[in-house]
């Protein structure tokens, strides 16, 4: 399997075909939780997802902001894998800012997702939308790919 010449566009190709995200948090005793979510993204800054704030991973982010990230594709074949890792800072968002959010968050959605209004994510709703900045992109890079591969898999940095 060969890379595509541009990472940064492998990055962003990866985040565009995949629709649910692994999202890395900290538990009270700092061992990692890992949830996997519907996702959306706005320029693969921002990514969007709903859940309950009574979700253990949604406690996680109100105490410890900081997120991991992983995208894949969980049916590519063996050795055809490609994955982007994404460091973020995640919150809730405000009642005041749902509006814009909802808009950019659900303005793309796919067949089946709801497109949430910011009634249905406030007030005593039992969702929210929620939100990760990304600060880091990384690529995973198999160690036999003839251009980037260094006899193991490694990550590298890109900007989508």
């Amino acid at each position: 399997m060969n890379l595509p010449d541009d990472l940064d566009e492998m990055a962003r190709s990866v985040i565009d075909t995949n629709r649910y995200l692994t999202l890395g948090t900290t538990e009270p005793d700092h061992r990692p939780r890992v949830s996997p979510v519907y996702f959306t993204h706005v320029g693969y800054q921002t990514f969007y997802w709903v859940s309950s704030p009574n979700a253990q991973h949604s406690r996680n982010v109100a105490a410890r902001p900081e997120v991991a990230i992983v995208i894949f594709d969980s049916t590519a074949e063996i050795g055809s894998g490609r994955a982007v890792y994404v460091g973020a800072t995640a919150s809730i968002v405000a009642d005041d800012e749902l509006p814009r959010s909802c808009a950019e968050a659900f303005a793309n959605v796919d067949p089946g997702a709801v497109r949430f209004r910011p009634d249905e994510l406030s007030g005593d709703a039992g969702l929210r939308l929620y939100r990760a900045h990304a600060a880091t992109w990384e690529v995973h890079v198999p160690g036999r790919d003839p251009a980037y591969g260094t006899g193991v898999d490694s990550r590298r940095e890109v900007r989508p």
